[in-house]
């Protein structure tokens, strides 16, 4: 039986931040998988990033991981999503090149050191005093003390299309037929989503003069903080609308989708519906927006985005040739939907280990939820937990006001989820201040103290501070109020000021940016975009973001209040019934915790915490 530090099933997305996160700190790993053909598969979508997304990638980067430095050597286009609107809502994403996504991670993989990658199904484990056994398809045997659980949707999946079912991962792989019953018998709640992806056509046969054309944005940032070469754009998209002849087609055939007649079971995405439940749902609605993706540069593959669907291959023909530029068009790949196991999220500690098995860690779409970003997101944090778990040092709770992965990983195992979770910006009370752009000086130090963020990329952090410091200060250069400077007011239709003013001042005022101002002063010329853009964020929202450090202050408060493990939540008759049920099966790490579980409300807060108060003085 060969021994490992770390054991980490399943090489999708959160796999890989695991696996890289344990042996990047020097625990030798093995990387368990069902096929190294889908290690880092993009088998839905091919892109990475998007709104909430991109600062998940953000700051799996700058905790150390690898995503955002994976999609920049191999994104094909770039843009940032909600440029029209503040810069908390802004988000980049990228166009990928799936082929070169995979292969890249994978030679990733391949050559860190500690890490050992396997093809291999795991069907069974078994604990056995401070180990976990992994029994393989094969008949071999692997133990370790510490094991992630990263199977994605490969959990007894199966995929459907019309009447037809297959039991089978994404994209034809295969699944996993038997680790679903070992994670039963180990005790833990198993749930049924189900999630789908829109067909492929053969670029050949599209007619583009009837679409409009998509560009990605020249001379944009990047994912990662350590890339120095900034990607560029090497394909574009296109836009194209569904019709009346294709909704009366949907609707005409409704007693064939699987989702309405009850041969799928699993729970769906509400916000990435298939198109059948949006024409029925937003009945009203004359349209709905479809993006046409490439696959990757090595491919005619062209990716429906907003066209999911588990109709009968003959209703799916007659709905993609009823669009406009896509009448001829030669389908590739089919559309399917797929059904797969996953466990209830609130067995999860903050820390992702489960609560009632040590050593035992989940991360991504086993844990109910959605997309490639959040799976990296817990998948870094279960590996680093995992790593200090090894190490027996205290473990890694992000806190909401430290950015999207802890509102992430607070909502799931907090509030737990009945469908497939997705990140978005509204979850997060405080995104003006957890924007893309200062991941890094937010998260940095921690990815340091944690040991993944290496020499290089803590070297690249300490001088955009540098920088930034003396950004500052060249902020309060006064400014002579002559003829340009006048022309710059009038120009951006702001009132004349009565008297000189500095570079601060100015830039207060509403239509007037940091690069307007260099580009009459020239005294930012040394700096880069990224640096100014910062600035000039925190300076023309200045008032919203001190306002905002109050209220993460007030939220700390409660966060710093403890609850004992031992705390007996039964015990107390000044608990409602409702409440102290919740909290029990709950069993918040602090006070902030118990405020956001569903049915305990601020009278029990109140209550808890002076029960918590007696409890602490008692002992």
């Amino acid at each position: 039986m060969e021994e490992f530090d770390a054991i980490v099933i399943g090489a999708g997305h959160a796999g890989c931040e695991s696996a890289l996160a344990l042996a990047r700190t020097g625990n030798r790993t093995l990387l368990l998988t069902l096929s190294l053909d889908a290690v880092a598969f993009l088998a839905c979508n091919p892109s990475i990033g998007g709104t909430a997304k991109g600062q998940l990638v953000a700051e799996v980067d700058a905790l150390g991981g690898e995503m955002g430095v994976n999609i920049d050597k191999t994104s094909i286009q770039l843009r940032m999503l909600n440029r029209g609107k503040g810069p908390a809502v802004q988000s980049l994403r990228a166009q990928a090149d799936k082929i070169a996504y995979h292969n890249q991670m994978k030679k990733t993989l391949e050559n860190t050191p500690n890490l050992f990658l396997r093809q291999g199904e795991a069907i069974d484990i078994v604990e056995q005093e401070e180990y976990k056994i992994v029994k393989s398809a094969v008949g071999e045997e692997y133990k370790a003390k510490v094991l992630v659980f990263a199977t994605g949707v490969y959990l007894k999946s199966r995929i459907i299309i019309g009447d037809y079912t297959k039991d089978v991962g994404p994209n034809g792989f295969m699944n996993s037929k038997l680790l679903s019953d070992s994670l039963d018998k180990l005790g833990i709640k198993l749930l049924r989503f189900k999630t789908g992806t829109p067909a492929r056509v053969n670029a050949r046969s599209i007619d583009f003069s009837k679409l409009e054309i998509q560009y990605g944005e020249d001379n944009i940032q990047s994912f990662s903080f350590k890339t120095k070469e900034k990607p560029t754009n090497k394909a574009v998209c296109y836009l194209t609308y569904t019709n009346t002849n294709t909704h009366e087609i949907i609707k005409a055939n409704l007693d064939k989708a699987p989702v309405f007649s009850g041969l799928i079971k699993g729970v769906g995405p509400r916000y990435c519906p298939s198109i059948e439940t949006k024409i029925v749902r937003f009945a009203d609605k004359e349209r709905h927006q479809l993006f046409l993706e490439p696959e990757s540069l090595s491919t005619n593959e062209i990716y429906i985005q907003g066209f999911s669907t588990s109709m009968p291959t003959s209703v799916q023909k007659e709905m993609i040739h009823s669009l406009s530029g896509l009448e001829n068009a030669e389908i590739m790949r089919d559309s399917y939907a797929i059904e797969y196991d996953c466990i209830d999220p609130k067995q999860l500690l903050p820390t992702l280990e489960l609560k009632n098995h040590k050593g035992l860690f989940f991360a991504g779409q086993i844990n109910g939820t959605s997309g490639y970003e959040e799976a990296a997101a817990q998948g870094i944090i279960a590996g680093i937990n995992a790593n200090l778990y090894l190490k027996s040092q205290p473990q890694l709770i992000l806190k909401r006001s430290d950015g999207y992965i802890g509102v992430l990983i607070d909502d799931i195992v907090t509030k737990g989820t009945q469908e497939p979770y997705r990140m978005m910006t509204s979850r997060a009370e405080y995104r003006l201040f957890l924007r893309q752009d200062n991941a890094d000086l937010r998260l940095t130090e921690i990815g340091r103290e944690v040991g993944l963020v290496d020499d290089e990329r803590y070297n690249i952090f300490t001088e955009k501070k540098t920088k930034l410091d003396e950004c500052f200060r060249l902020l309060k250069t006064k400014v002579i109020i002559d003829e340009n400077i006048k022309k710059l007011f009038e120009e951006n239709q702001e009132s004349l000021p009565k008297e000189n003013m500095t570079v601060h001042e100015m830039l207060k005022r509403s239509n007037i940016d940091i690069f307007k101002i260099n580009g009459i002063l020239h005294i930012f010329d040394e700096f880069t975009y990224e640096i100014l853009n910062e600035i000039n964020i925190m300076v023309k929202y200045e008032g919203y973001l001190k306002q905002q450090d109050e209220e993460i202050a007030k939220f700390k408060k409660n966060e710093s209040t403890l609850i004992p493990e031992d705390f007996d939540y039964l015990k107390y008759h000044g608990l409602r019934k409702e409440a102290s049920e919740k909290l029990n099966e709950i069993r918040p790490f602090n006070l902030g915790q118990a405020s956001r579980i569903s049915g305990v409300s601020p009278a029990d807060i109140a209550v808890l915490s002076v029960l918590i108060k007696k409890f602490k003085e008692s002992k």
